[in-house]
């Protein structure tokens, strides 16, 4: 079987077991046996590594969260040696310009049209009335005392002052892309001087690609049943209704932008068939949707445009790596309809400028998004901060959003990873290296 249907039934099988646990929990509670949810939840479910993990076993978490660790492990070195083997092998500097060029502008074009639709829905849903929603009286949880944040610091940010500190977390993938694109100009330039360097780089590069094949192929399906399983059985049903309608609106505008944006503008900027795209990308997009990663789908998305969608190597390796770390233009759609939702439920009026706004706002914070699970939802505060729009209503309603984004945050992960997969294919075909008889099988 392949990796692909085992992913699927992987995914299928955790919504259904996920979703049956949800509803066993309801019951049990209804019913006032608390206890036998508490003895499933720590035998399964439970975090281990918080205090009320004491005394758990935790096994879908365990399981999730080793594969979790394990992709997140790979995120700084893979884009480093990628990265810098692709600047290097593109030895004609103009050529290299030139897909840099149409890279920028491909994802640019992409987060435009994405913000404007997300923009122009949102506002939609907004001003029929379904954002109005009584906030719960909870207090204003932990995650809102992020500090306040320009998004344009992240500019500076990307060049790092201490290269270590680079390297040591996941959080500065932007840096670390930086720092991959200078040495591998500086060995295109060197040539035959650096060539021991490269011969290292390549050598790492064949030991990161066999550690994520192993990972992906043989405990990814296993780690994705429970990731999804778990995400749905401990999910908070009390929140989910009264902000059923910013979740619904916006996972179905993400749904529909992935399968509409992304084809139209193959199509309109190459000819090539839109559908056989989408038909072969389609699995990059589910192990988006369940990993919650757009590092972790990195590998699967190299294999599939070179091997099905006939993309040279040359330039996926630069197109990919650098759309993994700035392209995450399903995150400026889910900040739409959140910073929406939010200002709306605290009782500010959103005009049609105030969209403008927020949606530059949003690129520049997703552009230096870091590549791991929930970091879009922590860049909401952003926005908000940037917006001025900070009162303790605003406060609760995030919370509100940070308790309920989790379906969100996977709905959007597709359009980022697909993202990345389409301007591929289109820097390929301006570049005329897309082999057609592949693309067209």
């Amino acid at each position: 079987m392949s990796v692909v249907k085992k992913m699927m039934i992987a995914l299928v099988g955790g919504l259904v077991v996920g979703i049956g646990f949800l509803f066993l929990r309801e019951q049990l509670v209804a019913s006032g046996q608390e206890g036998s949810w508490e003895l499933i939840n720590k035998l399964l479910f439970q975090d281990i590594t918080v205090p009320a993990g004491v005394g758990a076993i935790g096994i879908f978490y365990i399981v999730g969260q080793i594969f979790m660790r394990g992709l997140q492990l790979a995120i700084v070195p893979l884009v480093l040696v990628s990265l810098s083997l692709a600047m290097c092998s593109i030895s004609n500097s103009t050529k290299l310009g030139r897909i840099a060029g149409r890279s920028l502008a491909g994802f640019l074009a992409f987060y435009v049209f994405g913000a404007f639709f997300g923009c122009a829905i949102a506002y939609m849903v907004k001003s029929m009335g379904f954002f109005n929603v009584t906030l719960p009286s909870e207090a204003v949880m932990d995650a809102q005392t992020i500090e306040a944040f320009n998004p344009l610091a992240v500019i500076v940010n990307a060049v790092p002052s201490n290269i270590t500190s680079a390297f040591s977390t996941n959080n500065s993938i932007l840096a670390v892309v930086v720092v991959a694109i200078v040495i591998g100009l500086c060995l295109n330039q060197l040539g035959n001087k650096a060539e021991p360097l490269k011969q290292v780089l390549e050598s790492a590069n064949e030991v990161i690609q066999m550690y994520l094949t192993f990972l992906i192929n043989k405990v990814g399906p296993v780690a994705i049943f429970c990731l999804i399983s778990r995400t749905f059985a401990i999910y908070g049903v009390e929140y989910l209704a009264p902000a059923a309608a910013y979740v619904i609106s916006a996972m179905v505008t993400l749904f529909a932008l992935t399968i509409v944006l992304y084809p139209a503008g193959i199509y309109l900027s190459t000819g090539l068939n839109p559908w056989k795209f989408l038909k072969k990308i389609a699995k990059v997009g589910v192990f988006g949707f369940s990993t919650n990663s757009s590092a972790a789908c990195l590998p699967l998305n190299t294999r599939t445009c070179i091997d099905e969608l006939g993309c040279s190597e040359e330039i996926t390796s630069f197109v990919l790596p650098t759309g993994m770390t700035i392209n995450m233009n399903g995150t400026t759609v889910m900040h739409m309809f959140a910073v929406t939702f939010i200002a709306t439920s605290a009782g500010i009026e959103v005009t049609p400028a105030n969209l403008v706004v927020m949606a530059f706002l949003s690129i520049c914070a997703a552009a230096g998004t870091p590549a791991i699970p929930i970091a879009g939802t922590t860049m909401i505060f952003t926005v908000l901060s940037g917006m001025g729009w900070t009162t303790e209503a605003c406060l609760i309603g995030y919370a509100l959003v940070v308790a309920i984004n989790r379906p969100v945050e996977m709905a959007l992960l597709p359009l980022n990873v697909i993202g990345d997969a389409a301007t591929n294919v289109i820097v390929n075909a301006k570049e005329k290296e897309i082999k057609k008889a592949v693309y067209n099988q």
